[in-house]
């Protein structure tokens, strides 16, 4: 049985679920309340950088799975 894809797409689709979940990761923290209020809710870490980085793995996704090997 032969697959569209070898074993470089497979190593970057497992390293963009690896950058994925830590973008994910970077955006947990602890929640507003209703009786207190939590700044760091806005903190650039959760709302700039997390984000960011969970982007890049979906774009390294994209871009594992469409990847092709050079023949010669």
């Amino acid at each position: 049985m032969k697959y569209n894809m070898n074993k470089i797409n497979m190593v970057l689709m497992a390293a963009s679920v690896f950058v994925i979940i830590i973008g994910l990761c970077l955006m947990v923290g602890e929640p507003s309340g209703a009786t207190e209020y939590n700044p760091d809710i806005f903190s650039s870490r959760r709302i700039t950088v997390g984000p960011m980085v969970s982007l890049a793995g979906f774009v390294l996704m994209i871009v594992a799975i469409v990847y092709k090997k050079k023949e010669k």
